[in-house]
């Protein structure tokens, strides 16, 4: 360590520079071009003396990093000369250190040198290299009075209208959502700790049923169901679901979304007229059997068949072997019909999986001959939905129970389909069921904001440590750990809401033309958000300490809830490799027709060198502005999509030369075309993070929607900052002053910390965590 010299011996030339040196190590190292750098500049500086070039030389060596002592000094010597700048002008780090020259100045010379412009511009030019431009950034040395009256001020005054920010995250669905606070903030709704899961379940199913008494269950049927066919409203429900028991979200999904769904979605209007309404009002309960114990992801391959009679005019639903049972099917237990997913069989050829209703309890609510159910008991979460395994023993049912939108058969036992491709007609089918990876991940945000909420107002209420015996413990939300910790997550669940709401938009209003888009987008955007739901969650747990690990504090039942919610509707690895397969195919008739081939065909002919000769500019440029601009930031993001795009192409072309098949080269660069899937949807959300802040008309909302859409930027840039370090699209200066850019957008972020979780309104009847209240 260096030996720490008397402050008399500092000339008032390294006085100056003191705030940039403790800025320097203020992270423990400083990098070789960092050395360079300053050492080049700090020696072209015209007041510098060869005995100052000595004193900072042995300052910027890595082998002797500055001792505590030393640290310690330099705090106190920059508070001094802090509190001599008026409060009244906002200040710099360079400030600081010409306030101490121009305090140890002796001669006018040397106050000349302190006070001229040039000399400022100087110093100023060394801060940008170490990519800080505040003093903001290192708040620690401010006085306390400071500290205490920034703090009021956070606590007291938002920076925007909590109502206003509330209206944009509600958007044109504000009406609905204020009703469902309303709802589900009544006395029948309130949580109850039921660790018995018969209890839990019949729990979850008297609110069901409430909510269908109140016309939701129903919203996105069509009219003559008696419903409103508006599946955004029906979402809008879900998303709301989220905010108060996950079971019960997921219990009406699988009633009015699954089973509903696949009947409104796959059945025609015989069905439609027969079974929606009494699904709609929960007269009939019904499951969604599709997943295989044998076979979850890969749908293609469900072994159930449905085997036509044409003597009886039947089908025959059977399954070939324990594996084959149907797995973890939701409401398994309570429900009074199936629609289930089998291979279709007619006069012994198998035209694929189609969807067909088959009864499995009577009145009594006795299981049917050839229907066997078991209970999958209990689970890690979301033990309200009565999840079972059901298998079946040439269980017959009428013809007319195959939900034929995509595939008939006439009584003679004749198969026709409108789509006549076997390929395309399964991935259309698959297609109208999209809706379930649109709103799951609505329902895992609005979970993420509970547990974000939970947190933070815990955060802002808990104390731990104080600087000094006398004075008042630190606020853990004050600590930048703790910022470091959960503000990330608070700007990316914005950013994520916006995303979110962009995938519902076009699902919402999509069309032939765009359905397959959507269902990329889909996939992508359910599999990011979920995971950051998993990710999210629990870290707050983790930010909540021991309170975080009790029951009645929520965050644990929401963890254990959620965390199904990255495997089920599609396990997000697979899912992102249909994203990839997406991005890099036309989506076009052939891709369906001859997978893999049809994938490889397009990159031969459409990738070219464009993205490899792109060359970004500034990749040492340091400059906050420059780092904070929306330009730079979403450039970034689509330079690491299309730079992806490009690598994984021309890998695949590569390992086909080389006569390797279409499919062992996709197995090679799997994981390669996972990272591009996820550059996609990253890419997507900030921008339209970006549009919707541009399209904010309030001024105060706007300028904190811009620094959550920074912060969530640069902070997944510095999460990639390896690969971008690898492509050479930035220096390690620039992802250095990166990083301390997000120190300073965190503690911006820090202050709107309470209103920012405040318009997500979750009322505290839902929240209903004691740390939070």
């Amino acid at each position: 360590m260096i030996a720490t010299p008397e402050i008399s011996s500092y000339p008032p030339a390294v006085l100056s520079l003191i705030p940039l040196f403790y800025v320097g190590w203020a992270d423990s190292i400083l990098s070789p071009s960092e050395i360079k750098l300053i050492e080049e500049r700090i020696q072209s500086l015209p007041f510098i003396s060869k005995k100052d070039v000595q004193i900072l030389k042995k300052w910027s060596d890595p082998s002797q990093p500055p001792s505590p002592e030393l640290f310690k000094k330099w705090v106190r010597l920059m508070q001094s000369a802090n509190a001599e700048i008026p409060d009244s002008e906002r200040h710099t780090l360079i400030d600081v250190g010409l306030q101490m020259a121009k305090q140890s100045a002796q001669t006018a010379d040397e106050q000349a040198w302190f006070t001229n412009p040039e000399t400022k511009q100087a110093l100023e030019d060394i801060q940008t290299i170490l990519g800080v431009d505040s003093i903001e950034q290192y708040r620690n040395i401010f006085s306390l009075e400071q500290r205490q009256s920034e703090h009021k001020e956070v606590v007291e005054q938002p920076s925007f209208s909590v109502d206003a920010m509330k209206t944009i995250l509600d958007g044109d669905r504000i009406e609905l959502k204020d009703k469902m606070r309303t709802l589900l903030s009544d006395p029948v709704f309130e949580y109850s700790t039921l660790r018995d899961k018969d209890a839990y379940r019949n729990q979850v199913l008297e609110w069901t049923q409430l909510l269908a008494k109140q016309g939701l269950g129903i919203l996105s049927f069509p009219k003559a169901q008696g419903g409103q066919d508006d599946m955004e409203a029906y979402a809008t429900v879900f998303e709301m679901l989220g905010y108060h028991d996950l079971s019960l979200a997921i219990k009406f999904g699988v009633q009015f979304g699954l089973f509903g769904g696949s009947i409104l979605f796959l059945g025609t209007e015989e069905h439609h007229e027969k079974y929606l309404n009494d699904t709609g009002t929960t007269e009939l309960l019904g499951c969604f059997a599709m997943t295989e114990t044998g076979h979850g992801s890969n749908v293609r391959a469900l072994q159930t068949t449905a085997t036509y009679d044409p003597d009886t005019e039947e089908f025959i639903i059977h399954t070939p072997t324990e594996q084959d049972g149907k797995e973890y099917i939701g409401n398994a237990m309570h429900s009074t019909m199936a629609s289930v997913f089998a291979q279709l069989i007619v006069n012994g050829e198998n035209h694929g999986v189609h969807a067909v209703l088959v009864p499995l309890r009577d009145e009594n609510h006795q299981l049917l001959e050839g229907v066997r159910v078991e209970d999958n008991g209990y689970k890690l979460g979301l033990n309200g939905v009565d999840n079972g395994r059901i298998w079946f023993n040439q269980v017959r049912v009428p013809r007319a129970n195959l939900l034929n939108r995509y595939g008939r058969v006439s009584k003679e036992g004749e198969y026709s389909s409108p789509i006549e491709n076997p390929g395309k007609r399964f991935f259309t089918m698959l297609g109208t069921l999209v809706g379930g990876r649109v709103c799951v991940p609505r329902a895992g945000l609005s979970a993420t904001k509970s547990g974000l909420s939970i947190a933070i107002k815990h955060a802002l209420k808990r104390r731990q440590f104080a600087p000094n015996p006398n004075e008042p413990e630190t606020l853990l939300l004050d600590y930048p750990s703790h910022q470091a910790r959960l503000m990330p997550l608070l700007a990316k669940a914005y950013a994520v809401h916006f995303g979110l709401a962009y995938l519902s938009d076009r699902f919402n209003n999509r069309s032939e033309a765009d359905i397959r888009e959507i269902e990329t987008l889909a996939a992508g955007m359910k599999s990011y958000a979920t995971w950051f739901t998993t990710e999210a969650l629990q870290e707050c747990r983790e930010a909540c300490g021991g309170k975080g690990y009790l029951s009645e504090n929520r965050i644990g039942d929401l963890k254990a809830d959620t965390d199904i919610f990255t495997t089920f509707e599609g396990d997000n690895t697979v899912l992102l490799q249909l994203v990839a397969k997406g991005l890099l195919s036309d989506f076009q008739k052939e891709f369906h027709d001859e997978g893999y081939r049809a994938v490889l065909r397009y990159l031969a002919t459409q990738v070219t060198d464009t993205v490899s000769e792109y060359n970004p500019f500034f990749t040492r440029n340091t400059d906050s502005q420059h780092l904070l601009s929306t330009d730079f930031l979403l450039d970034a993001f689509r330079f690491r999509e299309r730079k992806l795009l490009y690598t994984v192409s021309d890998r695949i072309r590569g390992l086909i030369k080389k006569q390797i098949s279409s499919y062992d080269a996709f197995l090679r660069v799997q994981n390669h075309i996972l990272e591009l899937a996820l550059a996609y949807i990253e890419r997507i959300i900030l921008e339209q993070f970006a549009i919707a802040v541009i399209e904010t008309e309030d001024v105060e909302c706007q300028k904190m929607l811009q620094t959550l859409f920074q912060l969530y930027a640069l902070h997944t840039i510095h999460g990639h900052k390896g690969w971008y370090l690898e492509n050479d699209y930035m220096t390690g200066a620039k992802t250095k002053a990166i990083r301390r850019l997000i120190f300073k957008l965190n503690k911006d972020v820090r202050a709107d910390a309470l209103p920012l979780v405040e318009a997500f309104a979750i009322p505290d009847a839902l929240l209903a965590a004691k740390i939070a209240m």
